[in-house]
């Protein structure tokens, strides 16, 4: 830790990715592509009352060498990431603001990415899709109206790859530590006649992973058809991929970490998570005139996949008769060894609609968007010491089907009430259905059946102070549903509502930009994590009553020269659960005030960038988090402590003038201090009732996901 602060005294504090200053230098000139136009409807411009960081193709590149989405915006404010397997690549998870990544919502091309059912953000499923993104927004807060799920701590909206011009190929390998290694297949047509293009990309992802066997073997592919003429924008993509990862979601024990930090728990050899999805996406973007613009989105997504766990003494009354039993436990309670698989097998559809108006002084945008989802859980055994009679392979020990539907209305608008003045208006109208029916994995009847009725305004104002400096202030509201294991923890789960007030200040002239922002964000009953896991590896959540966060973000680029610049950033808050009450030896306590599950209430970051000669890049790159609980009571056992990381990040491109256009090879080495450091956890408590008779005593614990000490990646992109 003294080395690392050694650094931060050379380095300050981490990076924007580079977003803020390209931001700077072509957001107020540069020209909307008909591209832009997919996600114009939930994507706000440089001035609008929305906190918000832009990142591009370019500044994902030097990067984008195996690790998943989430890792590539570590950098980025407020933001706090975190790896199952310790490296970056297989299950990853991102949080802003401390918020769950269950209130993260996501979209791709303007369609909803989370998981409709779950809530959930599975990046592994789209492995290597960084390649593939031209551009992403992340609001932090509320946000602007979105489709699918509502934003309630951030939103992510991604831009897949633009229209290329002129024809092109690339080849990208990348070798790294942890036997990990990627290969990329990129090429596009170019124009065809000025008018078609078709694009596309292999990979293929594999990694042996920082903790023992939790392996990653991930594939996807991406491919896109574009009609590009007189104003109309047709665009046909299909993408997906395939992944394959061995259990590492429950982490180690305190004592675990301490014989050996990369040992995995887990023996059986086929201990793993095997998924596949597929995307299937139509754009039409028609601009009718200078003002007029419409866009129709459709989607269908196909999900369908398992985990498999090998299972000792398990208790055979789950099965539901399939298995017989081979023993009995301590209690006396029959029990066999045996195999199972849980299913997901699920469908998605989306419809998209919008227009846009805009001129001089308004620009307004309403539209619409219906979604139906349809998702089936079932559970089946493989292998048993000993079927039942009437059993046999691959029964079914229980089966559930979840539905929702998600029908939302919007129009927002900016207007210029003069030089000086803009006023933003966004009015959204949700309603929900969600029904179930079956049978939980536990062969408990799960039937939900509710209808949720949301109405979100929001408003704010853009002053512009002079020429380069503007403040900004704005409220939004916001509403959202519990996911399926919220109900299934507790069926009498509340939907969970947010104000979020924010006022900022944007400053940009010369080699300097900064922005300044304070949020409040007021919850009433917020669904937080309560650090525990479910039986497959989910976090549980639970309503909170009133609770909120305070904070401070500060983000800055400036350059000291043409070759040096520094992007340090800061987020200072407070976390807090107004009154927690908790189940403590048999007794209700109340501990009164507590700090939110996890959330630092320091999250810094910092990016040098040294540009010698002129194609070449070398970037020191610093992250901060602060301590933070994983539970709600402040105990002692759930507490994380802080962490400073650094990374070094080379990148040099050279243009040869035959054969290729360009030879990129990019270098990047994690933890150049080799810190042993935990990111994320797990905090969990039961009541222990027959060690003494008459007593109730509680007991807790925690597990951790330790993260990689010092390792590397090397890259290789030949582009033709």
């Amino acid at each position: 830790m003294k080395k690392s602060v050694l650094l931060v005294a050379l380095s300050l504090a981490t990076s924007v990715m580079t977003a803020q200053q390209n931001q700077v230098k072509n957001d107020s000139t540069k020209t909307q592509t008909l591209e832009e136009v997919l996600v114009q409807s939930i994507r706000v411009k440089p001035n609008a009352p929305i906190t918000h960081s832009n990142v591009t193709k370019a500044q994902l590149e030097p990067r984008n060498l195996g690790q998943d989405l989430p890792v590539l915006l570590n950098y980025l404010p407020s933001v706090v990431t975190t790896s199952d397997a310790g490296a970056g690549i297989g299950y990853t998870g991102i949080r802003v603001r401390g918020v769950s990544p269950l209130s993260t919502n996501i979209t791709i091309n303007g369609i909803p990415y989370t998981d409709a059912e779950s809530l959930g953000t599975f990046w592994v499923n789209l492995p290597d899709f960084s390649s593939s993104v031209e551009s992403l927004q992340l609001q932090r807060g509320v946000g602007t109206s979105t489709n699918g799920s509502g934003a309630f701590g951030a939103s992510i909206n991604i831009l897949t790859d633009a229209v290329s011009e002129k024809s092109s190929a690339e080849i990208s390998n990348t070798f790294g530590s942890y036997n990990t290694r990627k290969h990329t297949v990129k090429f596009s047509t170019g124009k065809i006649n000025d008018v078609f293009e078709v694009a596309g990309r292999l990979s293929q992802i594999k990694s042996d992973g920082y903790v023992d066997r939790a392996f990653s073997d991930l594939k996807s592919y991406f491919l896109q058809g574009t009609y590009n003429q007189n104003g109309t924008l047709i665009k046909a993509l299909v993408f997906g991929g395939h992944e394959k990862t061995y259990q590492s979601w429950f982490g180690l024990t305190k004592e675990e970490i301490d014989q050996n930090r990369r040992q995995n728990p887990y023996t059986y050899d086929n201990e793993i998570d095997n998924y596949k999805q597929d995307h299937y996406q139509l754009h039409w973007n028609q601009k009718i005139d200078q003002n007029w613009s419409t866009n129709l989105g459709l989607n269908y997504t196909f999900g369908r996949g398992y985990f498999e766990q090998f299972r000792t003494d398990d208790e055979v009354s789950t099965y539901g008769g399939i298995v017989e039993a081979t023993g009995v436990d301590s209690y006396g309670t029959p029990v066999t060894d045996l195999i199972r698989r849980r299913w997901l097998d699920n469908d998605y559809y989306v419809m998209n609609a919008t227009a846009n108006y805009s001129d001089t002084k308004l620009d307004l945008t309403f539209g619409g968007s219906y979604s139906t989802y349809d998702g089936d859980h079932f559970g089946e055994v493989i292998w048993a010491k000993q079927f039942a009679e009437n059993a046999s392979l691959r029964d079914q020990y229980y089966f559930g089907n979840g539905k929702k539907t998600d029908f939302s209305a919007f129009a927002k608008a900016t207007y210029t009430l003069n030089s000086k003045i803009d006023v933003f208006g966004d009015l959204q109208f949700r309603n929900v259905g969600y029904k179930t029916s079956g049978l939980t994995s536990d062969l408990v009847n799960m039937l939900i059946d509710e209808t949720y009725r949301f109405f979100n305004p929001k408003v704010g104002v853009t002053y512009q102070l002079a020429a380069h400096s503007n403040v900004y202030a704005s409220y939004a509201r916001a509403n959202r549903e519990p996911s399926r294991s919220d109900f299934e923890s507790n069926p009498d789960v509340k939907s969970e509502q947010l104000n979020d007030f924010e006022i900022g200040w944007r400053y940009k002239k010369g080699a300097l930009l900064l922005n300044v922002n304070s949020y409040y964000m007021q919850y009433n009953e917020q669904l937080i994590l309560t650090g525990a896991l479910d039986d497959v590896g989910s976090p549980v959540r639970t309503n909170s009553g009133d609770s909120y966060r305070l904070g401070l973000e500060v983000e800055a680029v400036y350059a000291f020269s043409d070759k040096l610049r520094v992007q340090p950033n800061i987020t200072l808050s407070s976390n807090k659960n107004k009154q927690t009450f908790s189940q403590v030896d048999g007794a209700l306590k109340d501990f009164g005030t507590t700090n939110i599950s996890f959330s630092p209430e320091i999250v810094a970051s910092n990016m040098f960038v040294y540009s010698p000669v002129k194609n070449l890049s070398l970037n020191l790159l610093t992250k901060f988090v602060g301590e933070q609980y994983m539970g709600n009571t402040d105990t002692k056992a759930s507490r994380l402590e802080s962490y400073l990381v650094n990374d070094f990040n080379i990148s040099y491109r050279w243009n040869p003038k035959s054969v290729f256009k360009s030879v990129v090879v990019s270098a990047l080495i994690n933890n150049i201090l080799n810190e042993e450091y935990v990111s994320n956890g797990y905090y969990y408590t039961y009541d222990d009732d027959w060690s003494v008779p008459g007593q109730v005593t509680t007991i807790e614990g925690a597990g951790y996901y330790p993260q990689a000490t010092r390792n590397f990646l090397v890259g290789l992109t030949l582009k033709f």
